[in-house]
């Protein structure tokens, strides 16, 4: 990746940030902790890897991303909307009557939005059907998901992998966002996870493990990912829960919570101030590699 490529990625992801704090700030209430610890991953897919048209998005031949974690919703709102697949004033009616943005993701209602979710442990086995669907269908498509450390907590999570193992979905690329922090407290108090690495690899999956807020680091790790053959990968993501946000980094209230004008209007302040000196300005996605124009070959 070239200086300009990482500086403009880095660029994508505070303007990620920022609207996704309007957004909550806006509505006065939401999801910005577990929002915040995934906008580098989601720049970095939605800028170099999932292949995506935002005139199409039922484009038949398209990558699918399942949010499995699907309360931190507004952080895909917020890139879906950058990169043109709806108008960013829908961002400022989240969770509001008539909104298409709920506060958890509804394939229904919201333009880019791959699966529903929301109800926490279900995402990864819907990855899995549309992995295994893709293959049935002859589709060269990769299934990116997101699920939470908290989630994992969850039984289902464990019987996709089984599954997913099973049937060697080396199209299905998963992410687990180790933030450290649920609804109710840390993960390590609430059920403590353990060696999630070796968990992951003694279900038949190739385990990678990255700084989730380097986009070096997460575009090296989704690469090296896609030359994989026979297996599914999960790739740990260690972040920080409310992550570039002034008032929710490392909160452990963060998970849900309100959010008043001046909090808002602080952090959008740090963040401009961030973006004010950089050398260039926040672009709406870096086009370095656009997503709808990747190869079959470079895919592989």
């Amino acid at each position: 990746m070239t200086h300009e490529e990482r500086r403009d990625l880095e660029a994508f992801a505070r303007n990620i940030r920022y609207h996704t704090i309007k957004s909550i700030g806006t509505l006065g209430v939401g999801h910005i902790g577990g929002a915040m610890s995934i906008v580098e991953v989601l720049a970095v897919l939605y800028s170099r890897h999932l292949r995506h048209d935002p005139a199409n998005p039922a484009w038949r031949e398209r990558d699918r991303l399942v949010l499995s974690k699907g309360h931190a919703g507004p952080a895909l709102y917020a890139t879906l909307a950058l990169r043109g697949f709806f108008p960013l004033d829908w961002l400022l009616t989240l969770n509001q009557g008539g909104t298409r943005l709920p506060s958890h993701c509804d394939r229904t209602k919201t333009p880019g939005v791959d699966m529903t979710t929301g109800s926490l442990g279900q995402g990864l086995s819907a990855a899995c059907g549309i992995a295994y669907g893709n293959r049935m269908d002859h589709i060269d498509a990769y299934t990116f998901a997101i699920i939470g450390d908290g989630e994992s907590d969850e039984g289902q999570n464990w019987e996709a992998a089984l599954f997913a193992a099973h049937n060697k979905l080396d199209r299905l690329i998963a992410f687990t966002d180790y933030n450290k922090m649920q609804i109710d407290g840390y993960t390590a108090d609430i059920l403590d996870l353990g060696d999630i690495e070796g968990k992951w690899r003694s279900f038949g999956w190739r385990v990678l493990r990255v700084d989730g807020h380097n986009v070096d680091a997460l575009d090296a790790a989704i690469t090296l990912a896609k030359s994989g053959r026979g297996q599914p990968t999960m790739i740990i993501l260690d972040t920080i829960k409310g992550k570039g946000c002034s008032f929710a980094e490392g909160n452990l209230g963060n998970h849900n919570m309100n959010v008043s004008k001046e909090q808002m209007e602080a952090a959008l302040s740090a963040l401009s101030a961030l973006s004010d000196s950089s050398t260039s300005e926040i672009p709406q996605g870096p086009q370095t590699k656009d997503a709808q124009t990747v190869t079959s070959r470079e895919r592989r």
